[in-house]
């Protein structure tokens, strides 16, 4: 290996290891199961396999040594070895799961009918969940705030719909069938039938809390009350309704028709009817349901904003550039997006706004935005959508 290479792959490995420290301790502490951890990043993020396979085919005695490597260079908490990856190599396991895991579990059933389905939100996100929904046969009832914004919902999933047709994978008919599907209200009373609300409005929590109080007075009993957010907390929305336990988390991923994750989020309020409702229902629309609990960044978005922003910290401090970087990685872990490819996809607003809401949750230093992120954003480079980012795109 060339003294650049070997550069390179260092270089990997401490931006890659702390994610996977950091998805161990996930699974240690019991936040989420070990399928659900590695499924969310593989169906979330295209990764090839999920954190905790990774570290299984590294090798646990390998990664406890280049992270205890790392931690000794850098004495970050970040990167000293979990306690579970610890204990395992002194077991001589090869495997980070105890031998009593890994019994079947059962699928889970409708355990509240759900047969129409109600949408508040007419952008890209909302949109994409009408689709879903609708295509999945469900009626839909869609709330925005004028006609023109409706029109624009009907009008993509058409769109959309005669993609499908010229490639092959629909016919006029079951366009015809959607589209049937489909209404288009501007006011929120016209929920007032529907079994399941699913929220996807702007990420402002006082407009969500309004909006949730006002479900909760249209609604009907048995309701379920869903929330679409990345990063706000879903305990504080299910607070303002007089039915706590009728709310929950569904984490759809943008574009929300190809995405197969959804993220089924609990609070300690929530039902467990309504939680095993809510993760059959994914399996009824084609998706891949993961269950957490609530608090910032769920799975997904815990485990990899830490990683970007570690990215932009190593240029920053001009170990590298942005393009080594994001070459580094999809060479030597076969991820297919470099860092910064990725967050300019993303948006660097949103990336630092979630990667804020990390560091107040966890409260480590670790997490705290990496400046050069303040930077592009305060520029207005937020990535692909504005045609400059860390990349440009004009």
């Amino acid at each position: 290996m060339t003294e650049t290479a070997a550069g390179t792959e260092q270089l990997t490995h401490d931006l890659v290891l702390p994610y996977l420290n950091h998805a161990i301790r996930m699974y240690a502490e019991g936040y989420a199961s070990r399928e659900d951890i590695d499924a969310a990043m593989r169906f979330g993020c295209g990764y090839p396999v999920g954190p905790l396979t990774a570290v299984e085919e590294l090798g646990l005695e390998r990664a406890r040594d280049l992270l205890a490597a790392q931690y000794a260079a850098t004495g970050d908490e970040l990167h000293k070895p979990a306690p579970l990856l610890e204990q395992r190599v002194q077991a001589g396991a090869t495997t980070l799961a105890a031998a009593d895991e890994g019994e079947a579990v059962a699928e889970p059933q409708l355990r509240h009918e759900i047969s129409s389905v109600g949408v508040v939100g007419t952008g890209t996100m909302a949109a994409g969940i009408v689709e879903v929904f609708a295509k999945a046969g469900f009626d839909v009832v869609f709330v925005g705030r004028s006609q023109e914004k409706l029109d624009g919902v009907v009008a993509g999933i058409a769109k959309s719909l005669d993609r499908a047709i010229a490639k092959g994978r629909s016919t006029e008919e079951a366009k015809s069938e959607v589209l049937g599907r489909l209404t288009g209200v501007t006011g929120r009373e016209a929920l007032a039938d529907v079994d399941l609300v699913v929220e996807a409005i702007a990420e402002d929590l006082a407009v969500k809390t309004e909006l949730f109080s006002d479900l909760d007075r249209i609604c009907k009993q048995g309701a379920i009350l869903a929330t679409t957010t990345s990063s706000l907390p879903i305990t504080t929305l299910a607070r303002t309704t007089s039915r706590p336990e009728w709310v929950i988390g569904m984490h759809f991923f943008n574009p929300a028709p190809v995405m197969k994750l959804v993220e089924v989020v609990t609070t300690e309020a929530t039902s467990s009817e309504v939680d095993e409702t809510t993760r059959a229902l994914c399996g009824q629309l084609g998706k891949v349901a993961v269950s957490c609990g609530d608090r910032a960044g769920f799975i997904v978005n815990a485990l990899l904003f830490p990683y970007l922003n570690d990215s932009v910290k190593a240029v920053e401090s001009g170990r590298a550039d942005m393009e080594t970087v994001d070459a580094a990685v999809k060479e030597h872990v076969n991820l297919p997006l470099g860092p910064f490819e990725l967050l300019d996809v993303v948006g660097n607003d949103v990336s630092l706004a979630i990667q804020k809401e990390l560091h107040a949750e966890f409260k480590h230093d670790g997490f705290a935005p990496a400046a050069m992120l303040e930077q592009v954003v305060a520029e207005g480079r937020l990535g692909r959508k504005t045609k400059r980012g860390f990349h440009d795109y004009a």
